[in-house]
């Protein structure tokens, strides 16, 4: 019964958010309430949502103030000096152009946000692609690859989701996945070079005049009012000691960021009402992010406390044939990709993670490394149809969606499976579990 209930739990709120009935954040909330009154469990349904919001906690927090600290960094303008000196040094290479497009949407996609870093680096690079004749679809590939390497930062939602769903600590999962994210960042540097070096042997290279590659406004903040450029080496410090900490553990993540943001916002805007206005640029971002944190709450502690997720999982340990077993950790890095990409990441990491990680959890592989596992997929994930952003992405590139993935597709499954390979070489989750 209970596992009947369970899967018609998930399968209802997947129909629900994919089919548009209901946002994620309505049916997380919503659909675990029907079930959980469905199978009896009305007495305890109170203390189960309460337990699963308390264990969410950390991780809303967290995510609230890295979104505002990496807000206020963009708005101070801390990134303009690399991004124009990046478009500075490109010039009229293409080679050089490819590999300044990586580097560029790298830095710019670092506060989460897809549709920011697409509007900037568009922005910013389109002129210089159609001025030497260049695909934009090279440009388009690379920035989105770029996103979804950086979409493994726990404020960049998957990690958070997957954290959430499996009641771990955000840090935990993010901090042994940097040396894998640096080797994604690494083979698309490979691919950009592949390509700028096509397309040098194309084009040759351009000599641009000066006016032509004059920067000097460029600023990848959108609000000029915000802008302090004389504290650049002061925010930037803050960052670095923001990282070093992170990387360190010197401190839960939540507190960091919290820290971080308040000696920020002191720091670059001490007048009250500009504070305000900071806050509320950026409150729309964080309140979409951190509501759906609260909601899954609702969804895993009801999930957990009812006991479907165990129910689950020993129907999915009696279907799974006893020699994939302990492979779980791979499979579930192998499948996130289709997964992620045929259905939306809040439908994967609170409808199928918590099963998968339960099950592995009877061959010795724990909820951390699952967690792990499961954020490989996610360069491919952003070419979903399903990623809203990824619209706006190649209506300001001037491509073709179906073009766009026909193009990019391969290589992020690459760059997947080469974060997949360095995560099993480094040992941050399993190849092979135990009983």
């Amino acid at each position: 019964m209970l596992t009947f209930l369970g899967f018609a739990m998930v399968i209802t709120f997947m129909y629900l958010i994919m089919s548009k009935r209901l946002s994620a954040l309505i049916a997380l909330i919503i659909v675990p309430i029907l079930f959980a009154l469905l199978g009896g469990f009305a007495a305890g349904i109170g203390p189960m949502m309460l337990e699963g919001i308390g264990k969410l906690a950390p991780t809303g927090v967290m995510l609230m103030f890295a979104i505002l600290y990496f807000a206020l960094m963009i708005d101070s303008g801390l990134f303009d000096p690399a991004v124009r000196q990046i478009l500075r040094l490109v010039k009229g290479d293409p080679l050089k152009v490819s590999m300044g497009t990586v580097a560029l949407a790298l830095i710019v996609s670092l506060d989460g946000d897809g549709s920011t870093t697409y509007m900037i680096c568009v922005a910013a690079l389109l002129p210089l692609y159609s001025r030497l004749g260049m695909s934009p679809l090279i440009m388009a590939g690379l920035i989105i690859l770029a996103g979804g390497i950086m979409n493994m930062t726990p404020w960049g939602g998957p990690t958070a989701r997957a954290a959430s769903a499996l009641h771990v600590d955000a840090s935990d999962i993010f901090v042994p996945m940097i040396p894998t994210m640096i080797v994604g960042a690494i083979a698309l540097f490979g691919i950009a070079y592949l390509y700028g070096k096509r397309e040098r042997a194309r084009l040759g290279v351009l000599h641009l005049p000066d006016d032509q590659l004059e920067h000097a406004e460029l600023s990848v903040s959108q609000f000029p009012e915000a802008r302090r450029p004389k504290l650049l080496w002061i925010n930037g410090a803050l960052t670095a000691v923001l990282m070093t900490t992170l990387i360190a553990g010197l401190l839960p993540l939540p507190v960091l960021f919290m820290i971080a943001f308040s000696i920020a916002m002191v720091i670059n805007y001490p007048c009250l009402q500009q504070q305000k206005e900071r806050v509320a640029a950026h409150a729309g971002n964080v309140l979409a992010v951190v509501g759906l944190i609260f909601a899954a709450g609702i969804f895993t502690g009801i999930l957990s406390g009812t006991g479907m997720v165990e129910a689950m999982s020993k129907s999915l340990l009696a279907v799974i044939p006893e020699a994939l077993g302990p492979y779980l950790a791979v499979i579930t890095a192998l499948v996130s990709m289709p997964f992620t990409f045929f259905m939306s990441n809040d439908a994967f990491y609170y409808g199928v993670l918590p099963v998968l990680a339960e099950a592995a959890s009877h061959y010795g592989i724990s909820p951390v490394e699952m967690a792990r596992a499961s954020i490989v997929g996610q360069p491919v994930h952003l070419l979903s149809p399903l990623v809203p952003s990824t619209y706006l992405l190649v209506g300001l590139a001037k491509v073709e969606f179906g073009d766009h993935q026909r193009f990019t597709l391969k290589w992020a499954v690459l760059i997947c499976l080469l974060i997949l390979l360095a995560a099993l070489l480094l040992g941050t989750f399993p190849l092979f579990g135990s009983h």
